[in-house]
């Protein structure tokens, strides 16, 4: 069950609130949470029952290293600690590594080992990280008592389960324990106001996106200069209106539930470094990256070439969690250089033209983006020479499609065909003014006001939203 999906929106999600606030009401505060645990619980299972033993495994099993690790004496607490994150660690690596690490046994040693049957579980990459932090601080006593449903809930919380954020229990649990019980009805429709936002950046935005992007990557091979920079500024501009408008829902719909969900975009693509990209995109997987890996490697306090070496090795480690493939190993490590670059820059006390500055960081990104798209390291080279015009400037009548291309669009009520460039210029063009020139999803939550320009705006957003889901598209972050 996806959020863009009709079940989803007019059966599980209205169902879910509303026993939980009956629950509340009629009752302690065990039976609100087994039912949030056991609707979460049906809500994973649905899309494939066979992983739910996975699931609640892992939380069992997390669950009581974590009840070790808070009575056990000190000299053998690390110890604990260690072999807890390398079983977590280590059934990430089966799940999502193993084939990887056999095709590329077979492809240096000559072997031929068959590779497993396995399908990627949803969400492992999501709750194992999740689950290796709350090891981590209840090793550093700073995860607070709880019980095994109060553990439960907050690792299966549906919300965030998917594709986060990535939470700490400290940061939702004291919510459900001291925030209020009954609806907060502002608190509803702002939830609301904001999952339509997400919808309609998926359904409406990222979706168009993806017919170029697709086109394009899937075809990499002649590319002109124009097609190729609209391959790839489409699937940065998929990338980033599919995961912000998940997390947009997301942090809609807890906050339904009186949950407050930490910050996870803000207008990521107005950086102006990208140590400030960092900040602003998937910022809660940035949090993890740095407190959990790149501090406990020694972080800056070791000297600048030991920094270094520490962001480069947590950005490839960073790289490989969305991905077994090389690709996006060689994206981390562009990122990790990119961050080492940054900091070299800083130190020669030059500051660049703001709009210089954002120029370089955008086109870096969007360059980067092509390697963690592109199905391998050819089909990536193949886009960059297009971006470099090696296959030539334009398509052949490319500009004699301008004519036609606006009455295409509006006689196809927006369903556009790869071979109208216009269009996708013209769609990319109005994104970027709307990632660069309009406030964020976040802002314009902050600045939320009932009444009735936003209830008017919220419904336009709800039914081009959802009359527009002829199927289920999946959420790009889902395959990591």
């Amino acid at each position: 069950m996806l959020f863009n999906s009709l079940e989803f929106i007019f059966l599980f999600l209205p169902l879910a609130v509303l026993v939980y606030f009956i629950l509340n009401k009629i009752g302690p505060s065990v039976p609100p949470k087994l039912w949030l645990t056991a609707a979460s619980l049906l809500f994973y299972a649905w899309a494939s029952i066979l992983y739910l033993p996975l699931i609640t495994g892992s939380i069992l099993a997390n669950y009581s290293l974590g009840r070790v690790l808070a009575d056990i004496a000190r000299p053998k607490r690390k110890t604990i600690l260690t072999l807890g994150i390398i079983a977590n660690v280590a059934l990430l690596a089966y799940f999502k590594y193993a084939n990887f690490f056999i095709a590329n046994t077979n492809a240096l040693l000559a072997t031929d080992i068959k590779p497993l049957a396995l399908a990627l579980p949803v969400a492992i990459s999501f709750f194992t990280f999740q689950q290796i932090a709350y090891l981590v601080d209840t090793y550093r006593g700073q995860a607070g008592e709880k019980a095994l449903l109060d553990y439960a809930m907050w690792v299966v919380f549906f919300p965030q389960l998917l594709s986060g954020p990535i939470v700490r229990f400290r940061e939702t649990m004291p919510q459900f324990q001291d925030g209020p019980k009954k609806p907060d009805y502002e608190n509803i429709s702002r939830g609301l106001y904001l999952f339509f936002i997400g919808l309609f950046k998926k359904t409406i935005i990222a979706d168009t996106l993806a017919i170029w992007a697709n086109h394009g990557f899937n075809a990499p091979n002649s590319l002109t200069l124009v097609e190729a920079w609209i391959t790839s500024l489409a699937y940065t501009m998929q990338l980033y209106f599919d995961f912000s408008g998940y997390t947009d829902m997301a942090i809609g719909i807890a906050l339904m539930l009186n949950i407050k969900l930490p910050l996870n975009f803000t207008s990521p693509y107005r950086s102006l470094s990208i140590q400030e990209f960092w900040r602003r995109w998937h910022i809660t997987l940035s949090r993890f990256l740095r407190e959990y890996i790149y501090i406990p490697l020694g972080g800056n306090r070791r000297g600048d070439i030991r920094l270094y070496c520490n962001l480069v090795i947590t950005f490839l480690i960073g790289g490989l969690w969305h991905g077994a493939g090389w690709t996006f190993v060689f994206w981390g490590f562009l990122h990790g250089m990119g961050l080492v670059v940054n900091r070299l820059w800083r130190k020669t006390g030059l500051a660049l033209n703001r709009t210089l500055a954002w120029f370089l960081t955008f086109n870096f990104v969007n360059i980067a983006w092509v390697f963690f798209r592109a199905r391998n390291f050819s089909d990536a080279l193949s886009v960059l020479a297009g971006m470099a015009g090696l296959n030539g400037l334009v398509p052949a009548g490319f500009i004699s499609s301008w004519a036609g291309a606006s009455g295409r669009w509006l006689a196809e009520a927006g369903k556009f065909v790869p071979s109208d460039l216009p269009a996708a210029i013209l769609l990319l063009v109005l994104c970027m003014v709307l990632v660069l020139l309009t406030p964020n999803s976040i802002e314009l939550k902050d600045k939320f006001k009932p009444g009735l320009v936003t209830a008017v705006f919220t419904i336009v957003l709800a039914l081009l939203a959802i009359t527009s889901l002829t199927g289920v598209s999946q959420f790009l972050y889902f395959n990591f």
